[in-house]
């Protein structure tokens, strides 16, 4: 079991706040510091205002050596397909190859309003994310001396150099994420090298899975997309500790538990990550949500990360 810090900024973290919660994952073994591409905070000040996904990714690029890095996941909403491609590409070729791009079609109005971005109904947003995913991806692998064309609805792209290319050959994973039972299925066997689940309950992780496989059946892809999954963190080294880290995020014990939450003493969360792994996860995503908090991230590193096989 692969395990990642993911951050949601957001809610109030400056750039030296994710600085040291990145290099302290990267010191401690995680597999990779992942973080939110949001302009809202959703509940508090989110003071001291939002952070840019891919400028802090940027900057973790050049101060880490080993980590991945990456989104879960960018709004397909926030940027056009090109400059994306582009900058993924950078701060890919800076951090040596390490880059992951997690891709969504976009769901919170109120940053949208908030800051001056379009909003489209939903069938609107998934289709300008899955022409999205196309031109990113063909702009990466188009062979260096050769162009690249696009002609869709929503985008159009005449004589590309496609250019930069990334460190990472072909391209860098792709992620796509969600709960739909159709389209998100479908995108993820087309153009996706992980498929995650997001704060969903364990148990209905299997049928989410399965629709990924027969959407990647109804292809021909012989290798269905790795799985994943993401859920809040908070650990504790006795009842009392973890229920002092839960009152600090603001969340209930027993809710994060019914949720699919790592909650509990390192032992229990053990067994809740081996739950994880029998319903097709090998890869998790802990949202650590008090940035503060650096002994927690240790004390999973610790305690949690030697007992998984």
């Amino acid at each position: 079991m692969r395990l990642v810090i993911f951050t949601e900024p957001q809610q109030g973290a400056s750039y030296e706040d994710l600085r040291r919660v990145a290099q302290l994952a990267e010191e401690a073994g995680y597999d990779g510091f992942f973080r939110s591409d949001h302009y809202l905070a959703m509940g508090g000040d989110g003071l001291p205002g939002p952070t840019d996904a891919w400028v802090t990714l940027a900057g973790l690029a050049v101060q880490t050596s080993r980590i991945r890095l990456g989104t879960l996941v960018t709004s397909a909403t926030f940027r056009l397909p090109g400059p994306l491609a582009i900058s993924v590409a950078q701060v890919d070729a800076m951090s040596g190859g390490r880059v992951e791009l997690g891709l969504g079609g976009g769901w919170f109005q109120a940053e949208h309003t908030g800051y001056g971005i379009p909003f489209p109904p939903l069938g609107e947003r998934f289709d300008r994310l899955e022409e999205q995913l196309e031109i990113v991806t063909g702009l990466w692998t188009t062979p260096q001396g050769e162009t690249y064309g696009f002609d869709g609805k929503h985008y159009q792209i005449l004589g590309s150099p496609a250019l930069p290319k990334p460190a990472q050959s072909p391209r860098p994973p792709i992620i796509v994420g969600g709960a739909g039972k159709k389209r998100t299925p479908a995108l993820a066997a087309r153009y996706a090298d992980e498929f995650n689940t997001p704060f969903a309950k364990i148990d209905d992780l299997p049928a989410m899975y399965d629709r990924v496989r027969e959407a990647s059946r109804a292809i021909g892809r012989d290798t269905p997309p790795a799985f994943s999954a993401a859920a809040v963190l908070c650990v504790g080294r006795d009842d009392a500790e973890v229920a002092r880290r839960a009152a600090a995020i603001g969340r209930e014990v027993d809710e994060m538990r019914g949720n699919g939450g790592i909650v509990g003493t390192p032992d229990q969360v053990v067994d809740i990550l081996g739950r994880y792994a029998r319903a097709g996860a090998s890869r998790i995503y802990l949202q650590t949500l008090d940035l503060s908090d650096l002994d927690h991230v240790e004390l999973v590193a610790s305690a949690v990360a030697p007992q998984l096989g």
